[in-house]
């Protein structure tokens, strides 16, 4: 089977394993399906807005310090797909902490 041990910086960590058995006995592991949690509930910590050549991993990088964690941006931002955060210039996109760090309100 494989290692389903998410590191705590990934998008799955917290997702659960299932398990599925086929009418032949076989079983099928699987991730349970992801839903975005509300926008609402991240502490925001500031604001980037999308530059002409902008990439969601570039942003991540740049404002969270691991181009990795674009994820953590489409959450904040309600976006399905990561390239919805930069296909639109000029899109203000909000930063926030994790999900569940309480934060101070920005001004």
């Amino acid at each position: 089977m494989a290692n389903y041990n998410f590191p705590p910086t990934s998008r799955y960590y917290d997702t659960p394993v299932k398990t599925l058995t086929g009418s032949d006995g076989e079983n099928l592991v699987y991730l349970a399906r992801r839903f975005l949690p509300p926008s609402g509930a991240f502490s925001p910590i500031g604001v980037h807005m999308v530059l002409e050549g902008e990439r969601p991993d570039l942003v991540a990088a740049s404002e969270l310090g691991d181009p990795l964690a674009f994820w953590r941006l489409c959450d904040a931002n309600d976006a399905m797909r990561p390239e919805e955060l930069t296909e639109r210039l000029g899109r203000r996109l909000r930063i926030t902490l994790p999900l569940g760090v309480p934060g101070t309100p920005i001004a």
